[in-house]
């Protein structure tokens, strides 16, 4: 067992989940990113080439519009197409980062510390799909909730956040997935609510700050700050090699950031989880007496 090693089946009050969230990001920091790079990395890199292309191509087509008053029919095909492949790699990376976080936790868990990369690549690609169907599903319950005066969209958020933990810690099919995780958060919802708040808070606040170097050169190209509208500039920029690297910066620390948010979901699953069964209790009475392995 590692020195450093951070005990995920136990109870946690709200204090203790968002410091050892901070603390197990920080001191799997390593081990962590690589795996994660092995497994989404190939993902990641497709999502951003293509936002690279989408913003390029877009501009070709605005430029086109305003300054040509010409609409290029291939420019708009390879935008919608790009748009699409945006979109797809977007859900694609969004899964297989989940996917990878939880089952690298699952890993770290049940090694005591010790992660088999193996194990947790076959595993995120076996789920792949599992991960899909049960996102749609939570998607479409919380957008038809937030259509009903939008409280019942949050009141369902917060159960069926954690039913992707559900599908991968107890090992459910993806409807048992669903129904399980309102089970798991009876009695305990409004503990939950302020703590995914919270976090919510956190790394919202850090996203904000990775987005403003973008939003600050996109003002001073379009003559913001000099009170001079360029309106040249403002199509121009979505070819503009500093703007594209700006987008690409923000776009993956949001993405990086979103880890933070998993990681947090799965200390107040294994601490609910505890509460109602008392797994990590009832294994740790199986432990007594073993000698612990140098």
């Amino acid at each position: 067992m590692k020195t450093n090693y951070i005990e995920f089946k136990k109870q946690r009050e709200l204090g203790e989940v968002l410091s050892d969230t901070f603390a197990f990001f920080r001191n799997e920091f390593n081990p962590f990113f690589s795996t994660y790079f092995k497994i989404v990395g190939p993902f990641l890199a497709v999502m951003l080439v293509s936002l690279v292309l989408y913003l390029y191509f877009a501009g070709n087509v605005f430029n086109s519009m305003v300054f040509d008053s010409y609409f290029d029919v291939a420019n708009f095909a390879i935008v919608g197409s790009v748009g699409l492949l945006y979109a797809l790699s977007i859900i694609a990376v969004y899964t297989m980062s989940q996917s990878t976080v939880l089952h690298y936790i699952k890993s770290y868990a049940n090694g005591k510390g010790t992660t088999h990369f193996d194990t947790i690549q076959k595993e995120v690609y076996a789920s792949f799909w599992s991960f899909i169907g049960l996102g749609i599903i939570v998607a479409l319950s919380v957008a038809l909730g937030l259509m009903f005066c939008i409280v019942p969209g949050v009141y369902l958020y917060v159960p069926l956040s954690l039913s992707f933990c559900v599908l991968v810690y107890n090992r459910l099919g993806t409807s048992e997935a669903y129904s399980y995780s309102f089970n798991l958060v009876r009695d305990e919802w409004w503990m939950t609510f302020a703590t995914i708040f919270v976090i919510g808070i956190i790394v919202g606040t850090a996203t904000y700050f990775f987005a403003i170097p973008s939003a600050i050169y996109q003002w001073i190209k379009m003559g913001v700050f000099s009170g001079e509208l360029d309106a040249e500039g403002v199509l121009d920029i979505f070819k503009d090699p500093i703007y594209i690297l700006l987008n690409i910066i923000s776009t993956l620390g949001n993405f990086l950031l979103n880890l933070i948010t998993i990681i947090a979901g799965a200390f107040i699953y294994f601490n609910l989880n505890e509460k109602k069964n008392f797994t990590g209790t009832y294994e740790r009475i199986e432990n007594l007496g073993e000698i612990p392995e140098n």
